[in-house]
């Protein structure tokens, strides 16, 4: 996309338009979630809650793979980095993340050879200059990055590369957002639905919203005018009483998403229950590594043993993820909780809920 494209959707006399038509749907009070951790950073970044009328709540939700991450996974991830002959790949919002016992970062601190990278295709790189290590690629993330990750692995078992691993503890977001839904204590009128994750999965992915549940829900993009019309769309549905699935993405969304990529996912990645950090195991919510795969899977391959997990008592990163508090509502936050010294995910996280809250409120 041109930089003169996406500048249309930064004019600021378009803000105010959308902003106006907001003001001007008188509405009862509404709560709307934006499921992705990009939209949290967008939306504090740019100011939008400052410019929301003040019966208009924005709550953040899910949308954060390395907040969502189970702590057994955590675990897990720490517990194959001491393994002997092996070599951890990651990306870098893992690294800091506090596990039971440990983190990565304390781990590479103490020897242990652990490697950010940027694309796990350089992971693929490192398996092919050390031959006599095993290469572990910790897989963190949803719909957008499985693809890739799957992709790894098809190269890896073409050229028959041996000593490329995956640990997947990937999820997939509708399962999230019906759980979400079908939650007693989760109370949210309209959903701000992700952007990047829906140019894959496509639009008709979330048909279910409208068609069981009746929830008013919006696809967006990143810019103030995208998260500005969302709002206007979700506001006008509720007032309507007219739940739909409105795609306000069409530049990147379509209603199929990327068959291609959801394909080469899906060949090597089956549905499987899964756990998110604070919300629960959800149904068919995780990506487990097929039975044609398993020789590069690391949960099947190496002997694994992780700690009895432990939360620390007074994080409120659950509820945060589930969009029941706000990050100043936990009692650790900016007290024993700051992005220096992390206590739960959503501090750690570029995408997380806290480190925004802390960076731009």
């Amino acid at each position: 996309m041109s930089i003169k494209h996406l500048e249309e959707y930064r004019d600021p006399e378009l803000a105010r338009r959308l902003i106006d038509r907001i003001c001007h749907i008188r509405s009862k009070p509404v709560r709307l979630m934006e499921v992705c951790g990009t939209h949290t950073v967008s939306i504090f970044r740019s100011g939008v809650r400052s410019v929301l009328p003040v019966d208009i709540s924005l709550v953040s939700g899910p949308g954060c793979p390395v907040c969502v991450t189970d702590q057994s996974d955590i675990d897990a991830f720490i517990a194959i980095s001491r393994m002997n002959g092996v070599i951890v790949a990651t990306f870098g919002d893992l690294i800091r993340v506090p596990g039971t016992e440990s983190s990565l970062e304390a781990e590479r601190a103490g020897g242990r050879d652990i490697r950010m990278v940027y694309s796990p295709m350089d992971a693929l790189d490192i398996a092919r200059a050390h031959p006599d290590k095993r290469v572990v690629f910790l897989g963190v993330g949803f719909e957008t990055t499985a693809p890739t990750i799957a992709a790894t692995m098809m190269t890896a078992m073409a050229s028959q590369l041996s000593n490329y691993l995956v640990y997947s503890a990937h999820k997939t977001v509708p399962p999230a957002l019906d759980a979400l839904v079908n939650a007693p204590d989760v109370q949210i009128d309209g959903f701000i639905l992700p952007g990047h994750v829906s140019v894959m999965i496509g639009s008709d992915a979330y048909l279910f919203l409208k068609t069981v549940h009746h929830m008013p829900s919006v696809i967006a993009g990143f810019e103030p005018a995208d998260i500005l019309q969302a709002v206007y769309l979700l506001v006008s549905q509720i007032h309507a009483g007219m739940p739909e699935l409105d795609n306000a993405y069409p530049r990147a969304v379509t209603s199929t998403g990327n068959p291609k990529a959801i394909s080469i996912m899906n060949a090597v990645f089956e549905p499987v229950d899964a756990a998110w950090r604070g919300i629960g195991t959800i149904p068919r919510s995780g990506l487990k590594i097929r039975e044609e795969y398993a020789v590069m899977d690391a949960a099947r391959q190496l002997d694994i043993r992780v700690p009895e997990p432990v939360i620390v008592t007074g994080c409120a990163c659950g509820d945060i993820l589930k969009g029941i508090k706000t990050p100043p509502e936990c009692a650790l936050y900016k007290k024993r909780c700051t992005p220096v010294n992390p206590v739960g995910p959503c501090m750690v996280s570029s995408e997380g809920t806290c480190a925004a809250y802390y960076r731009y409120q």
